[in-house]
């Protein structure tokens, strides 16, 4: 019968007798035992109530789909909009901030951290002419700390809103002697969309193309590790003029979005065959990883004026010229690839939308023994003027 009340069942031979406790008795027990393994779950439901207001931002700022799930479930429900698209291409992009993390530690300042990674998988999605759907982030420290992870979820979300992404979801990790003590991890998966005629892909790339250039805001999220050891024993919080600000807050400055400028060259109805974001390997790496078999790319190191905290990492570290470029951004955060013809009107639109472009040189045919690579070269490309001179 449903209802019908069943004896226990007699014990297993030789087992011992098991004492039941109350839900509350065995909630406190087992978080007493977790506290004591290093893991304070408690921390971590603060740490979601902190964020709780940002990420719900985001989340109805969507512009390419609607979130149909809360925090707390076991994943996150997103349906996309791909109105207006013949052939809608999913690209995603996951990534982290490096040990820019240390910086932030050490100043106590972490919500820049969360813009950095957004940003940074926003930029990788654009160079495929993608624009982000959602976000996922994973934050993970030794010890918990409730109001650090908070702060770095709230950057994000406020850099999902100004993107028009949702942050979907995440993971929070509290991992005792794996991370050190006081230091974080950071990890970001961004989900885009593009249409796939409009998709970027560098193939069109043809010599005589024009490059330009748009500035970084500092280091971005490469090269921190050369950037902590040669500007160790400096005061970091000592007022520099050169960088407007202190060595502390030019490390941190937030790493820049591109998506406003590839936005304002469409509007302009300028043809983008290729475009490049220079992270790690900055402008030695990067680029060449969209050219097409046989194509090379000249870059005119007079254009630009680097600034003066990559000039302060070079020479207290005594780097190569080779070594700066490869490992640092050196100033540069983005490359447009135009035709030449448009070159003028890219800048001219560019200029219009409060950007600092400037040409940086051209694609060219066979330059180096692959025809792939870049070079550095001295002279300005063709008809270069005095506005087409970058000083980020």
């Amino acid at each position: 019968m449903p209802n019908e009340t069943r004896p226990p069942d007699p014990p297993l031979p030789g087992a011992s007798p098991i004492k039941v406790q109350s839900v509350q008795q065995q909630s406190a027990y087992q978080q007493s035992a977790y506290q004591q393994s290093g893991v304070d779950i408690e921390a971590g439901h603060r740490a979601v109530a902190l964020m709780k207001e940002a990420v719900g931002r985001s989340q109805q700022a969507a512009q390419r789909g609607t979130v149909l799930s809360g925090l707390g479930g076991f994943g996150g429900l997103f349906r996309p909009g791909f109105g207006g698209m013949s052939d809608p291409i999913l690209v995603a992009s996951t990534d982290g901030v490096g040990t820019k993390t240390r910086v932030a530690a050490l100043a106590g300042a972490y919500g820049g951290l969360g813009h950095d990674i957004v940003n940074h998988c926003t930029n990788d999605l654009l160079v495929q002419g993608a624009r982000p759907m959602f976000f996922l982030d994973y934050v993970a420290m030794g010890r918990l700390d409730p109001e650090a992870v908070a702060e770095v979820v709230n950057g994000a979300a406020e850099a999902c809103t100004l993107v028009g992404a949702a942050l979907l979801g995440g993971e929070t990790a509290e991992m005792p002697g794996v991370y050190v003590a006081g230091e974080l991890d950071i990890v970001g998966t961004l989900v885009g969309v593009v249409d796939r005629p409009a998709l970027v892909t560098g193939e069109r790339l043809e010599a005589g193309d024009a490059v330009i250039a748009l500035p970084s805001s500092g280091l971005h999220t490469n090269g921190y590790s050369l950037a902590r050891r040669v500007l160790d024993g400096l005061n970091w919080q000592q007022e520099r003029p050169e960088l407007g600000g202190t060595l502390q807050d030019a490390l941190l400055a937030p790493h820049r979005c591109y998506l406003p400028a590839f936005e304002a060259l469409l509007t302009a109805g300028i043809d983008v065959k290729g475009m490049s974001h220079i992270t790690g390997g900055g402008l030695i790496d990067n680029p060449p990883r969209i050219f097409p078999q046989g194509l090379g790319m000249l870059i005119n190191t007079g254009s630009w004026t680097v600034p003066p905290l990559f000039r302060l990492i070079v020479e207290r570290g005594n780097v190569s010229q080779r070594d700066a470029f490869h490992a640092l951004n050196m100033g540069v955060g983005f490359l447009f690839m135009v035709p030449a013809r448009q070159r003028k009107q890219a800048m001219t639109a560019l200029t219009d939308a409060g950007q600092q472009p400037w040409v940086i040189g051209e694609m060219v045919t066979g330059h180096t023994a692959t025809g792939q690579g870049v070079t550095f070269g001295q002279g300005g490309p063709p008809e270069a003027g005095p506005s087409e001179r970058g000083q980020p």
